[in-house]
């Protein structure tokens, strides 16, 4: 093949490949392609035939840069020249002089492996004389690194010791640390706190008070929170609110125990006149003694025989006496077990009437005690709290359209999206036929237009089905907070008035926005 048909597979190749025809570009390809032909071209052997000339220091450097074009070759030895320009060192020395400083900074902060890595860079950089880019961009590494670096972490370790982050040995060895490594104060919390909400569960009520709970469930999570000065306000009304449920458990108590001491007396009473014949047969068996003692018998044989008599006539009638207190003991007995089935369904009706029967949320006798207790904690401590008044749009619309069926599905589902969105120290119930009502403790307004703001989108975004129809449901929600409102009675009017404002600005929206 000759030179002439090598360049035309040059061009061809080219346009085929659509490059654009630079000299680099050209080379390289008309190179690749005498290459496939066999055919040997001196300007095709690149550097190689140069860097034997060079001395064996400059070769390894060529060789480290990876330099393998003419034009590479020769933008290195310019740039090599231009580093013996005293102009050039100085700015070199410049650069070093900042990189020196910014390792300083940088190891002022070590605590962390990514240091370590960079500073084991820079020094194999330093030791090789890398170049004033190289250097320039290593220098930006570690003004990457001063800027992102973040050692809040070692804030974890200020519970159990003072917390010097210019000094990380001084702060070890201020921890406060028991045998194993484990931080004693946080073991004494723990246990602490797990014998406290022990004792914070009512000895006698059946149940815990809302804010109880919500204090032992933050003591659980968070055990250091049991030194504050909050937690100790909050101990102190939980355990007033333990006494209270107790002492209104016992006055239940009592008050049952009262009907039976009833029912039982009746049954002594009729006992004792059942029994008159045999006790003033006792009493007789009793003058018989006093008579034993007052007129001493002659002989033994005579006392044997009295004693004998009064003990018979004493077993004959304790015999009596313990059959009539068996009877009777059966009686107490069945009336035990008919008290402790009527408990059972007292609990249960109990239950079903704070309960509503289609949603199984509170219903609204039961939103109203809890609306009363909350007052209470406000009127006595200040913990204020927010009401969120929720009702459906255009509800009628769907029962007069699907059937009652549908408008009870779509409740359903409703509820259970309220269920998913409230806290667990939350209470939420249904107020009215398709109006309910969520009581949200220790939330000011902010926090409860956040969570509205949740519910009503995620009412928008599902998808209400009833026999394979999707219904269009949204809700509009009217809240308030009770801190603005001089009663409770003014908050539940102000949720409503706010509910109704939402209603007539278009419907599917918070109110106040």
């Amino acid at each position: 093949m000759t030179i002439n048909q090598i360049v035309r597979n040059t061009v061809d190749r080219l346009k085929a490949e659509g490059k654009v025809w630079t000299p680099d570009v050209y080379t390289e390809t008309f190179c690749a392609e005498a290459k496939k032909a066999g055919f040997a071209v001196e300007d095709c052997s690149g550097i190689d035939r140069y860097v034997s000339l060079f001395d064996k220091k400059t070769a390894e450097e060529i060789k480290q840069y990876r330099v393998r074009t003419t034009a590479e070759l020769i933008r290195f030895l310019i740039s090599k020249l231009s580093r013996l320009n005293p102009s050039e060192a100085s700015v070199l020395v410049e650069l070093l002089s900042s990189l020196a400083k910014k390792m300083a900074q940088s190891i002022d902060a070590l605590h962390n492996p990514d240091a370590s890595a960079l500073a084991k860079k820079t020094i194999a950089i330093l030791e090789t004389q890398g170049g004033a880019t190289q250097i320039d961009l290593l220098k930006q590494a570690w003004s990457n690194f001063l800027t992102i670096y973040d050692d809040t972490f070692l804030m974890k370790l200020a519970p159990f010791g003072p917390v010097d982050t210019a000094n990380l040995r001084k702060t070890i060895e201020g921890l406060n640390l028991q045998e194993g490594g484990s931080p004693t104060s946080k073991i004494d919390h723990a246990k602490t706190v797990r014998l406290l909400v022990s004792s914070l569960v009512p000895s006698i009520a059946p149940s815990m008070d809302t804010a109880t709970i919500q204090l032992s469930q933050k003591l659980r999570d968070n055990p250091a929170y049991i030194a504050t000065d909050e937690c100790e306000k909050e101990l102190k009304t939980a355990i007033s609110m333990r006494i209270a449920l107790d002492k209104q458990s016992v006055e239940e108590m009592v008050s049952t125990l009262d009907t039976l001491l009833e029912k039982l007396s009746a049954q002594l009473i009729e006992l004792i006149e059942r029994s008159e014949n045999s006790t003033s047969e006792i009493r007789e068996v009793k003058r018989d003694l006093e008579s034993l003692e007052s007129n001493k018998p002659s002989d033994f044989k005579t006392a044997h025989k009295r004693l004998y008599a009064i003990a018979s006539t004493l077993e004959e009638k304790v015999e009596i006496l313990s059959k009539d207190l068996k009877v009777h003991n059966d009686k107490v007995t069945e009336m035990g077990k008919k008290i402790a089935t009527l408990e059972v369904e007292l609990s249960q009706a109990t239950q079903a009437s704070r309960e509503d029967f289609l949603t199984k949320l509170y219903n609204k006798r039961a939103i109203e005690e809890y609306l009363t207790i909350k007052e209470a904690e406000y009127e006595r401590h200040g913990r204020t709290f927010s009401v969120a008044m929720l009702d459906l749009d255009h509800f009628k619309k769907v029962n007069d359209t699907y059937g009652h069926e549908a408008g009870d599905a779509v409740l359903l589902a409703f509820a259970k999206i309220l269920k998913e969105e409230v806290r667990t120290s939350d209470i939420v119930g249904r107020y009215g036929g398709e109006e309910f009502l969520a009581i949200l403790g220790d939330t000011d307004i902010a926090g409860a237009k956040v969570f509205c703001e949740k519910v009503r989108a995620h009412v928008e975004q599902a998808h209400f089905m009833y026999q394979g129809e999707r219904i269009s449901v949204s809700v509009s929600i009217g809240v308030a907070e009770r801190k603005n409102f001089p009663s409770l009675k003014a908050l539940i009017g102000g949720a409503d008035e706010r509910l109704y404002s939402a209603k007539r600005k278009g419907r599917n929206r918070v109110e106040p926005a």
